[in-house]
């Protein structure tokens, strides 16, 4: 200890490097967002932007913002925030590969006092559809303007702003929260955003954390400038990649399957549904030259994504992972919402 009691280490509070488990979109998104307010920040990763490993979900995602349906106000105002953001760089740097699209979204039944349609309070150009307007056997549904993100270009861009800002990214696989500490003795702030990981940390152990497998189809297409989704037992949709030429068909949910390999019998489901749901974009038998198979394994949690902060001894540790097929539409917005944890700690480590 140093003089009057204090620690005896010279770097001062504010100084000291926040570490981030984890480099998906919600590790980079936070990342960005402390850097962007002065913070120094490592993140520390088996899997890192521009890698292609199944387990990296980030770079096989949909990554459509979508106002998701039976979740809390204060869930629904992440997705807000989330959505702010994205449009700010849809508009302002076409290096993100974030893009404005039109988008039509179809329901089966009557919708709940608790569905979609919140997103009317955000979303440019919501309008109900006239009957006239929705396929046969549809209640209801919606127009409006989104924004879609291609991973391909925005966990790369993402990386490289991130490196810019002065953080760093140390390609490791630790086996417990407490390796981390170990490897960071003069921090004082964690964040695990390790996804799945957190299903076999040994200081964490979440067994509501599940894998949950995805597959889509990529049709190669220059009418990509339409999302369309259809919610109701026939799950579907069709996301526009604009930045990419194309447009991904889904969806498929496989709880507990790690399988690597493509399923051709779920990529012609899919392309027949995609079909059903917009043929003007998709025909019934699209050349095979145009199609390719995306794999990937979402980080799902039962009863939703896990976003809390803990003091453990003189550690702040910080938990944002579970997400599952939501993490671009959460992504800022729990980038923002870590910020003010992070800020939170820090306050009262100088303010005693």
């Amino acid at each position: 200890m140093g003089d009057c009691g204090h620690p005896s280490s010279k770097i001062p509070f504010p100084q000291r490097p926040v570490i981030i488990l984890g480099a998906g979109i919600i590790g980079c998104a936070a990342a960005r967002q402390l850097l962007l307010n002065g913070f120094s920040v490592i993140l520390v990763a088996e899997f890192l932007p521009g890698d292609q490993n199944i387990f990296y979900a980030s770079a096989w995602a949909g990554a459509a913002w979508h106002a998701a349906g039976g979740i809390s106000p204060d869930h629904q105002y992440l997705q807000a925030v989330c959505y702010r953001h994205l449009l700010r760089m849809a508009r302002d740097d076409p290096d993100s590969g974030v893009c404005v699209v039109d988008s039509r979204e179809y329901v089966e039944q009557p919708p709940s006092e608790n569905s979609s349609a919140w997103g009317k309070a955000i979303l440019p150009k919501f309008r109900d559809l006239n009957h006239g307007e929705l396929p046969p056997d549809f209640n209801c549904g919606w127009a409006y303007e989104t924004v879609v993100t291609d991973p391909t270009r925005h966990m790369p861009y993402l990386r490289g702003k991130i490196i810019s800002l002065g953080g760093q990214f140390i390609r490791k696989r630790v086996e417990s929260l407490e390796e981390l500490y170990a490897l960071f003795p003069e921090s004082r702030i964690f964040i695990n955003a390790s996804g799945i990981g957190s299903q076999t940390l040994h200081d964490v152990r979440d067994d509501k954390c599940f894998p949950e497998r995805g597959q889509n189809v990529f049709y190669h297409t220059s009418n990509c400038h339409t999302l369309y989704f259809r919610n109701g037992k026939e799950y579907t949709y069709i996301i526009p990649r604009p930045s990419s030429q194309g447009v991904v068909l889904g969806g498929v949910k496989e709880r507990g399957n790690r399988s690597p390999e493509v399923d051709m019998e779920i990529a012609r489901d899919e392309i027949t549904r995609a079909h059903r749901l917009a043929p003007e974009i998709v025909p019934e038998n699209p050349p095979k030259e145009c199609l390719g198979y995306i794999v990937g394994i979402r980080p799902s949690r039962e009863g939703g994504f896990r976003l809390d902060s803990e003091k453990i001894k003189s550690r702040v540790i910080l938990s944002a992972y579970g997400f599952g097929g939501g993490g671009y539409a959460f992504s800022y917005g729990i980038g923002d919402a870590l910020l003010k944890m992070v800020e939170d700690a820090e306050r009262d480590h100088i303010i005693l």
